[in-house]
């Protein structure tokens, strides 16, 4: 059968349950206990359950059904002996996808299965349209994610990763807040965009008839709350960056930032590696374990300097570079990268992160901290008190991905003055990613604020890691898509 001729067999379903006045869709069901909870009573345990139906085996007088929910499954089965007339009507009316409630006693199977047996059957909710095919579930990669329901009823490894990622994100919170950091919340509307080198989407506030930027990052604002007096604060939330998308980045991703007062870089990269062993320890159960053929070994970081690793790779320190021209000029040389790659690129952070981006980090596997960075690289971050041209900085890279960035803060409202007009400048130059000057971070720094460092972490590439999945549209659960369903639907 076809799935529009299913479509239609069911909907005629509905309409003669309406007609003789059958409840199809109910308010509620009283449910006394859980369907993977049900699993561990003993035999005779009368119960109230409710779930989907994912599968419907027919015996003419007897059926077995199977029920789902989000934690688990459990059969249960209809008979005549027990439902009487009620039987046969109530097999007509039922179709996988339907939502059930049942009541009956705990039995077990002759094969060892726990089962209910039904002495009432209710419809709650009437499926007009089929679940994925039992057996190979949902495979097309845009139904995956624009019907990911689908997905997860079918597939036990997504339900899983999707589950994890509950499980990390409460993990990660709990530590935190043992740790003594609160959780805030910051406006995802921002009138400049700032707190990372980035470039953001514009949207228009119709009320105060003002373009607002979704935000690319918290920072700003939990700094101020620094200054306030929230020692040490964090906050879990929607980042935006209007950039390219692959198995590694979205454009809409889940981010956490945790601010310390008092803290500095170093300080945060040992908190930092603790709390990652104890996320990669809760989940997997050990600090070694496979990703996608990968080994991978959080027991260790390996350290290594920044500058010193894409000076090696230029055969020059990039510490001296003063022209953009100049580097652009080596790469090109030495067919490091095109004319038309290099093109777009106006600042000297811009080109040396593509540097490092391209030719070094997809070569960086292992858990790794990456330490000390060029002054210019990033405008909020402080500069080493011995060497000004070096920031108090590092990142953590795992899989080639950049898992966090760190760095003590910079709290001198002249210097971070000088730093934005820098950024202003690239931007005019045509660094799209290049920061704006925010008067009201700088009067809040006027005001005052400790020493503090700061870490961003990617949620949505941490999970991927621990649940092993290759691209983060794996872990995110309604990922934006270009969404041709809906839009059919639409018209």
């Amino acid at each position: 059968m076809s799935l529009n001729s299913e479509f239609e067999v069911r909907k005629e379903k509905l309409e003669n349950m309406q007609k003789q006045e059958k409840v199809a869709y109910a308010e509620k069901f009283d449910r006394d206990i859980e369907l993977s909870e049900a699993k561990n009573l003993e035999d005779g345990k009368n119960v109230s359950v409710c779930g989907r139906i994912i599968s419907y085996r027919d015996f003419g007088k007897f059926a077995f059904i199977k029920l789902y929910d989000i934690n688990g499954t459990l059969q249960i089965s209809i008979s005549k002996n027990e439902l009487g007339e009620k039987y046969n009507e109530i097999k007509k009316m039922l179709d996988i996808g339907d939502f059930i409630g049942v009541k009956g006693n705990v039995y077990t199977t002759k094969t060892g299965e726990k089962t209910v047996r039904c002495d009432n059957v209710t419809l709650l909710s009437k499926s007009l349209r089929p679940l994925a095919e039992k057996f190979h579930g949902v495979s097309d990669p845009e139904t995956i994610v624009n019907q990911r329901y689908l997905d997860i009823i079918s597939n036990e490894n997504s339900r899983n990763a999707f589950k994890q990622r509950i499980l990390i994100l409460k993990s990660l919170r709990e530590y935190l807040q043992n740790n003594g950091f609160v959780e805030l919340e910051t406006p995802i509307l921002q009138n400049i965009a700032c707190g990372a080198n980035a470039r953001p989407f514009i949207t228009h506030h119709n009320s105060l008839n003002e373009d607002f930027y979704l935000r690319i990052a918290p920072e700003l604002y939990l700094k101020k709350a620094v200054a306030a007096g929230f020692d040490k604060v964090f906050e879990i939330g929607k980042n935006f960056r209007n950039e390219g998308m692959d198995s590694s980045h979205l454009q809409e991703f889940t981010m956490i930032e945790w601010y310390a007062a008092y803290w500095d870089y170093l300080k945060n990269m040992d908190f930092s590696i603790e709390l990652l062993k104890y996320l990669v320890g809760t989940t997997i159960g050990d600090l070694k374990f496979d990703y996608q053929g990968i080994n991978l070994d959080f027991s260790k970081f390996d350290k290594v300097s920044y500058i010193e690793e894409v000076s090696n790779f230029l055969n020059h320190n990039i510490l001296d570079f003063e022209d953009v021209n100049e580097v652009k000029a080596i790469l090109k040389s030495n067919n490091i990268f095109t004319e038309k790659e290099l093109d777009n690129l106006s600042s000297m952070s811009s080109i040396i992160d593509l540097i490092f981006k391209k030719k070094i980090r997809p070569y960086i596997i292992q858990p790794t901290i990456m330490y000390d960075y060029p002054s210019y690289m990033v405008p909020l971050a402080r500069p080493n008190d011995i060497d000004s041209r070096v920031l108090d900085m590092f990142q953590i890279i795992v899989n080639s991905w950049e898992l966090a960035k760190c760095y003590s803060e910079l709290v001198n409202p002249i210097k971070q003055r000088e730093e934005f007009e820098k950024q202003m400048k690239d931007k005019m130059n045509g660094d799209e990613e290049a920061m704006e000057l925010d008067e009201s971070f700088l009067l809040a720094m006027e005001h005052g604020m400790p020493p503090m460092s700061g870490l961003g972490m990617g949620i949505d590439r941490l999970v991927a890691l621990l649940t092993n999945s290759p691209s983060l549209r794996d872990v995110v659960l309604f990922p934006q898509t270009k969404n041709s369903y809906s839009k059919t639907l639409r018209k």
